[in-house]
């Protein structure tokens, strides 16, 4: 066997290797590819774009709008990057579902939202359940401080049963054993919240199940 042969032999072994780690369970898996938003699903008329990377999310009719995963998840654990361009609301839903469409405010969900805002204070990494209970946690003061407006900012959501933990760039921000989950599954979203004014930008989009 040649040399080149060897080597190409070689490569092909370690992409086999690479793509089996990434299927193995345990190991991440990313749910954006940075090119487009092939596994994901729009409702609604709001704005979902890709650039450099990262998903852009902009109000254009000022009503609710959600990006989706195509896939339902149960049990796993969630890291992103999200940076605030706008004083617009937003969050990031787990346990999800599309209920239906309104004409005046866009679409209806029920689950379990991480709350994001761009604003200090305003119980970013908190849980809230929409269509349900409304706020079941906000977030600890120190929590409350983890947030660095205006950057780039990293959100890690675990999911374990009805026990949820959130951490806001390495901060403890919420821990949560819910006594009376609505749902134990459903897709995970991305937000645009009604009222207008929403910029937010994700990146890094990993989610790892048992």
């Amino acid at each position: 066997m040649n040399r080149r042969l060897a080597s190409v032999l070689s490569m092909s072994s370690l992409a086999m290797v690479a793509a089996a780690q990434a299927l193995a369970p345990g190991a991440w898996t990313p749910l954006f590819n940075g090119r487009d938003l092939r596994g994901w699903q729009n409702h609604g008329d709001e704005k979902w774009t890709v650039q450099h990377g990262t998903i852009l999310c902009e109000s254009t009719r000022s009503k609710y709008g959600y990006l989706t995963t195509e896939k339902s998840y149960r049990d796993f654990e969630l890291r992103l990057s999200f940076k605030g361009e706008a004083m617009g609301n937003s969050g990031v839903f787990f346990h999800a579902r599309i209920t239906g469409i309104d004409p005046q405010h866009g679409p209806d969900i029920e689950g379990m939202q991480v709350e994001v805002d761009p604003r200090p204070g305003q119980h970013t990494g908190g849980l809230y359940e929409s269509g349900g209970r409304g706020w079941v946690i906000v977030p600890t003061p120190e929590g409350e401080q983890a947030l660095k407006p205006g950057a780039w900012n990293v959100l890690e959501v675990s999911v374990q049963g009805n026990h949820v933990v959130t951490h806001v760039n390495g901060v403890n921000v919420a821990d949560f054993t819910d006594a009376a989950p609505k749902f134990t599954d459903g897709v995970i979203g991305l937000q645009i919240h009604t009222g207008g004014g929403v910029k937010m930008r994700w990146k890094d989009i990993y989610i790892r199940e048992p």
